[in-house]
């Protein structure tokens, strides 16, 4: 069977065909001119191009600012938190220390800062002084109720010489000067074959964990100064909430 194409139909193919190649051709157009659009808007005058680069260089200057700005917080901060720690170490430093007499191996007496770790631990705090106070002391000592190795001021004498030296009831006991006598003798008595002399030194003595007598025996052996010099005595007291 033979298909017979109407007149009529072949004009309808042919403006249809016409319409697709006339849109088509179009859509080309279009984006040919859409990218010479984007292509001259890509040429910029020296002057545009000037500007951008003077944009870019501040922006890569301010960004090193900023760097450079939090570079230098970091080394401030890390430099707070040092002085923080040397202040606190300071601090601690003299809450747990006093300057007491030291005795030199030269014989000669020299006051330095020494040290004395916190006896009393938990939350109470406590810190370490010096007393100077001459003899009677006007005090009783005893042992810590609470199990610490030292003794602890019992009861104080209202004008005795320890409660006028700003001792309290209830201080601890750390350690105290004493005195001890022993014979010396000059290399040239020796050499002649001298027996010496008796000489009396005094020296800091440390209480903690030293027996009732032996403490009471260092305390007493300060009337034997020869210089006659107030006994010094160090304690360690809680503070008061």
């Amino acid at each position: 069977m033979t298909t017979v194409v109407r007149p009529k139909n072949l004009t309808r193919l042919i403006v249809l065909f016409l319409a697709i190649a006339y849109t088509s051709a179009f859509c080309s157009k279009s984006r040919i001119y859409g990218n010479c659009r984007r292509e001259c808007s890509l040429q910029s005058t020296p002057e545009e191009k000037a500007e951008a680069l003077r944009q870019q260089a501040q922006k890569l200057k301010e960004e090193v600012r900023a760097f450079d700005e939090a570079k230098q917080e970091v080394i401030e901060e890390e430099k707070r938190k040092r002085e923080k720690v040397v202040a606190e170490k300071s601090e601690r430093r003299l809450r747990y220390s006093a300057e007491v007499p030291i005795l030199k191996g030269n014989g000669v007496e020299e006051v330095e800062r020494v040290d004395f770790p916190p006896m009393v631990g938990g939350e109470r705090k406590s810190f370490i002084f010096s007393v100077e106070a001459d003899l009677p002391l006007g005090l009783i000592l005893g042992e810590d109720e609470g199990g610490l190795p030292a003794l602890r001021v019992d009861e104080l004498v209202e004008t005795g010489n320890a409660a006028n030296s700003g001792i309290q009831v209830g201080d601890i006991l750390r350690a105290c000067t004493a005195t001890q006598t022993t014979m010396e003798t000059p290399t040239w008595q020796l050499l002649a074959g001298g027996i010496g002399q008796p000489k009396t030194k005094r020296f800091m003595y440390s209480t903690d964990g030293r027996p009732f007598e032996e403490v009471m025996d260092a305390i007493g052996s300060n009337r034997m100064d020869p210089d006659e010099r107030p006994a010094v005595l160090v304690f360690e007291r809680v503070e008061k909430n």
